[in-house]
């Protein structure tokens, strides 16, 4: 039987991840992201889709970050029919997350035509929130260690990955070879998330490398969090922090939790301003089985939080009276409430600006991090003065380090390892680690590179 793997996405970047097998006259999705960050990577977007949608015979997803699930809806809208396999935790966020990036599409295309930022006339939505609502129909729930029967000589497994709720990688056998897509592997001391599961065998290893030139600072998040908090306070002003709605914002209330139980810091209100980050963290109570917290600990972590609803409650915290902290997606500042929040706390040196995750190249984040002296939100150019601040210990990805951990656990080397998901820098920083400590055999295939493995 042929084998053959096409990297559709993600090979260079950290962003739109696809992946497309092809055994038996057959293809099989594994992910199916939207690419984020640098207008030359949103354009990808647009591009035809290398392979006629209606002859995917299945989306295999390993979590529901939109990266890894945002083209979703295009991919539906386009012809796609088949099933879409995940675990129920990974299918109840998409219920949440496909609708809102729908949403956000359609506002973007509006704004645009309001303001004629668009080459376009009309400036028109990639997808619609219809159409991502529509597209929800096709999903079917798995469970982990699950066995799924895709065709007569292909069948799949998902296990555990560690990194959000319902994240996995998947292990294929196809006519007796097994194959692997590492999916975004987790932390293995992370006190939200069980540790990755360990893989034993495999043939071929698709592997992410976010991380894969870098290991992470060890100093504990808590003291890192407090250090700014104090800070801050101690000016009177109040820390922003852009977050994403799925894992971070969860990650982040644990440690402020922790830092008032202890009474490390004062007991100052803490709002979190984001209808999906309020439904994901509902969510991660619910799926007490899936992460690493009992319900007990989960009703602590959320006790005494406000959970900002209306638009007027929204718009108050754009000069509050008092210092407090505002968790507020998006985590890269592309978009949602936290922009309205930008444009008041930003200009005002007394506040701080707080990132708790990876910024993308194009996006604000990456450019305030970078010591930008001006931000542009909604057509206005408005000075950055506040503090602005990095976290990078509540990293949900797995770094350099653990990677390596990951992979000793395998009892015999794979036959080869293909690196995407990762900028180059990285993926040729953990080939060369690789290579130099284990020998075995690494690629790093190009964006729409073709490779058959028969």
């Amino acid at each position: 039987m042929e084998i053959k793997l096409r990297f559709l996405g993600a090979a260079g970047a950290v962003t739109g991840s696809k992946s497309i097998l092809s055994a038996g006259g057959k293809n099989y999705l594994i992910d199916c992201g939207l690419f984020q960050g640098l207008k030359e990577l949103r354009l990808l977007n647009w591009r035809d889709f290398p392979v006629a949608p209606h002859s995917i015979e299945a989306v295999l997803l390993t979590h529901a970050h939109i990266d890894h699930s945002g083209y979703i809806p295009v991919l539906t809208k386009n012809g796609f029919r088949g099933k879409i396999y995940c675990t129920e935790a990974t299918e109840s966020l998409c219920n949440l997350l496909l609708p809102d990036a729908g949403f956000l599409q359609e506002e973007d295309a509006a704004f645009a035509n309001k303001h004629g930022f668009s080459k376009h006339r009309p400036a028109l939505p990639l997808f619609t929130m219809e159409g991502a609502k529509r597209s929800l129909r096709f999903f079917k729930s798995i469970a982990w260690e699950e066995k799924i029967e895709l065709s007569e000589n292909v069948s799949a497994v998902w296990r555990e990955a560690g990194h959000i709720l319902g994240a996995s990688f998947i292990e294929l056998s196809v006519n007796g070879k097994k194959i692997t897509f590492s999916g975004d592997l987790g932390r293995f001391k992370s006190p939200l998330m069980h540790p990755p599961k360990n893989i034993e065998k495999t043939d071929y290893l698709i592997l992410e490398s976010t991380y894969g030139d870098h290991n992470h600072p060890t100093e504990d998040p808590a003291i890192s969090l407090k250090r700014v908090i104090d800070r801050t306070i101690a000016r009177n002003g109040s820390v922003l922090i852009p977050a994403f709605a799925i894992g971070r914002t969860q990650q982040v209330l644990y440690y402020i939790h922790q830092l008032k139980k202890k009474k490390e810091i004062p007991d100052i209100p803490v709002f979190v301003n984001s209808p999906m980050a309020t439904l994901a963290t509902d969510l991660f109570c619910r799926y007490s089985n899936q992460q690493a917290l009992s319900d007990q600990e989960c009703k602590e972590m959320t006790a005494g939080i406000t959970f900002v609803g209306s638009a007027e409650q929204s718009r108050s915290l754009n000069a509050p009276k008092k210092p407090c902290i505002i968790i507020s997606a998006s985590g890269m500042a592309t978009g949602g409430r936290v922009l309205h929040h930008l444009k008041f706390l930003a200009p005002d040196p007394k506040n701080t600006i707080l990132f708790i995750g990876y910024q993308a190249p194009g996006t604000r984040g990456h450019a305030m991090l970078n010591h930008t002296q001006t931000i542009k939100i909604h057509g206005e150019q408005l000075p950055v003065r506040a503090e602005v601040n990095l976290i990078g210990t509540l990293s949900a990805h797995a770094d350099q380090e653990e990677i390596m951990t990951w992979l000793r656990a395998l009892k015999a080397p794979p036959k080869k390892i293909f690196l995407n998901h990762g900028e180059q820098k990285a993926r040729e920083a953990l080939k060369a680690r690789i290579t130099k400590e284990l020998r075995w055999d690494v690629a790093i295939p190009n964006d729409l590179e073709e490779v058959n493995i028969s």
